[in-house]
């Protein structure tokens, strides 16, 4: 049995960056790592890919030919790949022996909520080569500060574990510069718990934009708590110690098991197979790292 990381999440949320940092950091703890690029729109990668759908199909060659958009090109290329499932399942036979696979996917959205073929191409994988993979979903950090963009990403998030049904993680990425876009309205753990979306609606009211939408936010915000599946963890890329949590959290979702572990990895891979923090902790120290606190507040207190 083979473990990995579907790697996806919209434009911008640090997917390829993910990769990049992850498979470094996995090699660091004595995993072999392939990582596999399924975005054909990715022509500039960080990282050295075992894998490349720029092999097989390239998305200005399908736009240029098919005169299509971004949008249109992508959902071709994805709906080629699965015509052409064979090529992608040779080309990963090689690695099943010995590799922990990372797959990262194209950042179109609706890749992954309103058309199948993604998720037919990984359950094809799954069924065929008896993969284990859990769905690492990014989401930027700083849409927390806008309260609309906030429960977008909700909405996006849920769809998504919906549609892709497999065992999942929601990340907010770029935890580091969470502080770059403006101050929360709440403590991180409000965010990353999503468990009383109602303290919401008074930032939106706020926003003469939203006033007439205040029904529709209040009914949606609804939905997302009814299904009461979303959650987030944090991730800084660039910290080793964030970056072992995530590890260890996905590993316990997908079910992965050390072995043959190098003597020297073995203090790094304490980080991944460690238990899982679920109390405060696990979100109170990102807060004290990352954000900080007005100083006139906390003299008023």
């Amino acid at each position: 049995m083979v473990f990995g990381q579907v790697v996806i999440g919209p434009p911008g949320s640090g997917k390829t960056t993910y990769c990049n940092g992850m498979s470094q950091f996995l090699e660091l703890i004595g995993r072999k790592v392939a990582v596999i690029n399924l975005d054909p729109a990715n022509d500039s990668l960080p990282y050295e890919c075992a894998v490349n759908i720029a092999d097989l199909i390239k998305l200005s060659d399908v736009m240029a030919e098919h005169s299509l958009g971004p949008n249109g090109g992508l959902v071709y290329c994805m709906d080629y790949l699965e015509k052409n499932i064979d090529w992608l399942e040779a080309k990963l036979k090689p690695l099943l022996k010995d590799h922990y696979l990372l797959f990262d996917f194209p950042g179109q959205v609706e890749l992954f909520f309103l058309y199948s073929n993604a998720k037919n191409i990984i359950m094809k994988l799954i069924k065929k080569l008896n993969l284990r993979l859990a769905a690492v979903h990014l989401v930027d950090a700083h849409l927390c500060s806008d309260p609309a963009k906030y429960v977008s990403a909700l909405l996006l998030s849920l769809s998504t574990m919906i549609h892709m049904d497999l065992p999942h993680i929601n990340v907010l990425s770029k935890i580091d510069l969470i502080q770059n876009y403006g101050k929360l309205a709440f403590n991180l753990d409000f965010y990353t718990d999503v468990e009383d979306l109602s303290y919401l609606q008074n930032s939106l009211d706020q926003d003469p934009r939203l006033a007439k939408f205040r029904k529709l936010t209040k009914e949606l915000c609804g939905v997302i708590e009814d299904y009461s599946l979303v959650s987030f963890t944090t991730l800084d890329i660039q910290d080793k110690e964030s970056v072992g949590k995530l590890v260890k959290l996905i590993d316990k979702t997908n079910g992965y098991i050390f072995a043959s572990i190098e003597a020297s990895a073995v203090e790094f891979s304490k980080i991944a197979v460690g238990p899982v923090d679920w109390d405060y902790h696990r979100v109170g120290e990102v807060q004290e790292k990352y954000i900080k606190f007005d100083e006139d507040c906390d003299d008023n207190e």
